[in-house]
């Protein structure tokens, strides 16, 4: 993985080779064909990019909210020594 970078987007998605990964992970085994089908039948690749977005949303949601009391509480405590 490259080292990290400010970014303004990010775009998440699973390809062909990384099914491939996931599935000998996971002990079974699926052709480049399989895969390609398994990702374009019934909406799954639509269904997979809407979890990863509800996912990703989360995760912003989580760590604002661990983030920012810190920072308040930070803030009320400089004004309480003042």
């Amino acid at each position: 993985m490259p080292g990290k970078r400010k970014r303004e987007k990010v775009v998440a998605e699973i390809t062909v080779s990384h099914l491939l990964q996931i599935a000998r992970e996971s002990g079974r085994s699926l052709t480049q064909e399989q895969a390609l089908n398994f990702l374009n039948q019934n909406g799954c690749a639509y269904a997979m990019w809407t979890a990863m977005m509800r996912a990703g949303e989360a995760y912003v949601q989580t760590t604002l909210r661990q983030q920012i009391p810190l920072r308040v509480s930070a803030l009320e405590h400089r004004r309480l020594a003042v």
